[in-house]
């Protein structure tokens, strides 16, 4: 029986998550970043080196295209989800901090994975907002631990291209599933939620 589009789409979905979290050598640490002749190929990795990242930035992916009509519209939150991520990156290079660090990202994965479990619809500015106060959260922790004297220039933009593509893997499976697969995005959301809830958990 040939597959049908929605399931190859889920297929591939699937297939690209599991990929994702095997090249992930840590499920929750920032040990900062050694410097190196290609920072550019650090930033890209960076994303990748924690579960905490990398469901995050799928979850705002899969979440938009989930709740919203088009694409033009579901693109909205994750650029403002970029342009925090610089921000906070920003800040932590030049030294600022932010309190409850790790608690808040871990914060960032139950919400986030709850909003996508529930298709959970917010109206535009708020989304964006929400979604973009994690991001600081998360930049902050990408930026802080960049070595003195990298190029700071090449890893950040190298991270802000694998945020942008784990963005757009989660809208494509989000646009591919919320006609036709609705249980595997509510395992999804939940999984990504119970994640976070397990962080917090451990750090208690």
């Amino acid at each position: 029986m040939p597959i049908r589009p929605f399931s190859r789409s889920a297929s591939l979905f699937i297939a690209g998550s599991s990929s994702l979290m095997l090249i992930s050598t840590t499920a929750f640490a920032h040990p900062g970043h050694e410097a190196s002749a290609s920072m550019l190929m650090s930033g890209l990795l960076h994303p990748l080196t924690g579960l905490d990242h990398l469901l995050a930035m799928l979850a705002v992916g899969l979440w938009c295209a989930l709740t919203q009509k088009t694409v033009r519209r579901a693109l909205w939150t994750p650029l403002c989800f970029v342009g925090l991520l610089l921000i906070g990156a920003l800040a932590g290079l030049a030294g600022f901090g932010l309190p409850a660090l790790e608690p808040m990202i871990s914060v960032s994965l139950l919400v986030l994975g709850l909003l996508v479990a529930g298709r959970t619809s917010l109206p535009a500015w708020a989304g964006a907002a929400l979604v973009g106060f994690f991001a600081l959260f998360h930049g902050v922790a990408h930026g802080s631990g960049l070595p003195a004297g990298a190029s700071a220039v090449a890893f950040f933009a190298g991270f802000l291209l694998t945020t942008t593509t784990l963005h757009l893997t989660g809208l494509a499976a989000g646009f591919a599933l919320k006609r036709r697969d609705f249980g595997l995005t509510r395992v999804a959301g939940a999984g990504i939620a119970l994640y976070g809830a397990a962080l917090l958990s451990s750090m208690a």
